[in-house]
């Protein structure tokens, strides 16, 4: 299982999420893709806005879009 974060540099709610996803505290890996660096994975994912976290297993097992506190994150992961 991991998560890839797609994020963008310019956004300010994806700065704050990768500080809240650090004080999660979480166990699985955490890949970090940029919209505008890897436009073709923002396309696949179908990423329609930024901060986007994508929980894969395998596949997409789920989402969660904007800035969630660590909480939320962790109840996301461990649903």
């Amino acid at each position: 299982m991991k998560i890839l974060r797609f994020t963008a540099s310019w956004c300010q709610p994806c700065k704050a999420l990768a500080k809240n996803l650090e004080a999660a505290n979480l166990d699985i890996p955490i890949e970090v893709v940029d919209i505008d660096v890897h436009d073709d994975l923002a396309i696949e994912y179908n990423i329609r806005s930024v901060p986007t976290l994508v929980l894969l297993d395998g596949k997409e097992k789920s989402r969660l879009v904007g800035l969630q506190t660590p909480q939320k994150i962790k109840e996301w992961v461990n649903q």
